[in-house]
């Protein structure tokens, strides 16, 4: 398994899970208020289902979403083998992080699409995020591994 070289804790050391994410970057939510992520202030956020987009919704998406009951782990190889994701894909496969890049859609080869999901208050994490080769493959890891449960103060701060 490959790590990827920037730490996670790295991102969870300055309060917003994205310690690398720029301050004009906003705040996204999942419809239960558990998660977020942070995306580009270009992108328009649908806050009702958990999702932000860069200008136009066919070409690229940022969806996070909670899962209260599921207790967070690592995907089994076996499970990854079945998603056809290869090993060179998976960016890190810990206890504290899940990170990886799906097979691309044959009939969108200039887009990626990066999974991440990291562990909850009272469950898991997760967030998709589909970006065109027009937004920096830096920038769309940045918004995956902004990913963070919500914070008691954030979450009343809020």
């Amino acid at each position: 398994m490959r790590k990827i070289i920037v730490s996670p804790l790295l991102f969870l050391s300055t309060g917003w899970a994205g310690g690398d994410t720029p301050k004009d970057w906003k705040a996204l939510r999942d419809s239960k208020g558990a998660c977020q992520i942070a995306v580009p202030p270009n992108w328009i956020l649908a806050p009702e289902t958990g999702s932000a987009y860069p200008q136009d919704p066919s070409v690229g998406i940022a969806v996070v979403t909670s899962q209260p009951a599921q207790a967070f782990k690592p995907i089994s190889d076996t499970i990854l083998r079945l998603m056809n994701v290869p090993k060179e894909n998976v960016f890190e496969n810990s206890s504290k992080l899940v990170f990886y890049q799906d097979r691309q859609n044959p009939s969108a080869s200039d887009s990626r699409s990066l999974n991440v999901m990291v562990p909850g208050n009272s469950g898991t994490c997760s967030a998709h995020v589909v970006t065109p080769s027009s937004v920096p493959e830096d920038t769309a890891k940045k918004i995956a591994l902004s990913l963070s449960p919500v914070t008691e103060s954030a979450a009343a701060s809020h």
